[in-house]
């Protein structure tokens, strides 16, 4: 079995930044992550990519071909078509052109997956589902971290919005999933504190933020309140903070997304023969007589 991350969300909400400080926190435990990156159109990111989709093709090539002549949007999704097209090539570079080699061990193969900011691609498009059964087939177990920038979570509005894409995005991945609040540590202290609500959302307050502030939320109360209901009710969604300056923090969320995916159990629980005895002493010399 080999685990991965596929690392989802908004351009700009700090997928290649997190995917960095996951694996500088798993390196500093000895621990060993590697990073994909899928998204044709990055050009600088804090990690040495084990694959790159720009070995493949790249945003330029879609947007500048004299047939296409794609925009950006239209040439992302078209990357990502064209690399389930050529999924042979993903597969060589992952699993070593043998599919009984991507039966890893588990200490050792985790995986982040580093999304495009293309949010059709998870919320109504099924390329990304594709993407992720194709991962599923070579024996991958997966799980979704969606982020959202927690600057632009700052009203009952924006978070209502937001936790509507997060939903969309779950329900169409089909994934165990997880949905992350990036960069805290750029908050001021008060917007920090203020945020505190929307990491375990009363409905009714923040639907009398949107309804109170406009006459457009006036009159489309009652559905403001079943979306809010829904969301309460049966606790669809939930945000995890991350702030990449807080150690614990980062932590905290890695021990939560291993447990998602189940990183870990199949390993061997060691037993005392598996550890070395101390040097220059004699096993003996830790039995006791029993006549003593």
């Amino acid at each position: 079995m080999r685990y991965a991350q596929f690392v989802m969300g908004p351009a700009g909400s700090g997928k290649s930044t997190y995917c960095s400080t996951i694996q500088r926190h798993a390196n500093d435990g000895r621990r060993n992550i590697e990073i994909v990156n899928l998204d044709p159109a990055c050009e600088n990111f804090n990690y040495q990519p084990i694959v790159d989709i720009r070995d493949l093709i790249q945003l330029d090539d879609a947007m500048e071909d004299e047939e296409l002549h794609y925009g950006p949007n239209g040439g992302l999704i078209f990357c990502l078509e064209f690399l389930l097209e050529n999924a042979e090539w993903l597969r060589e570079q992952l699993c070593g052109g043998s599919d009984n080699e991507c039966d890893g061990e588990p200490d050792d193969d985790y995986i982040i997956f580093d999304m495009p900011g293309q949010i059709e691609l998870y919320t109504h498009l099924d390329t990304g589902k594709k993407l992720v059964k194709l991962l599923e087939s070579w024996n991958f177990r997966l799980c979704g971290v969606f982020l959202i920038d927690s600057q632009f979570m700052t009203d009952g509005a924006k978070f209502i919005s937001g936790t509507m894409a997060a939903l969309s995005v779950m329900a169409n991945m089909e994934l165990p999933h997880i949905n992350v609040l990036s960069k805290m540590d750029l908050l001021s202290k008060s917007a920090r504190s203020q945020l505190d609500k929307y990491l375990e959302p009363d409905s009714h307050a923040l639907l009398g933020e949107i309804t109170n502030d406009s006459a457009w939320g006036r009159k489309h109360r009652r559905l403001s309140e079943a979306i809010g209901n829904l969301i309460e009710d049966f606790s669809l969604v939930r945000f995890t903070p991350l702030n990449i300056d807080d150690e614990e923090n980062i932590a905290d969320l890695l021990l939560t997304i291993d447990n998602i995916i189940q990183y870990g159990e199949d390993c061997d629980v060691k037993i005392r023969d598996d550890f070395d005895p101390p040097e220059n002493e004699d096993q003996n010399d830790f039995l006791t007589d029993p006549d003593e």
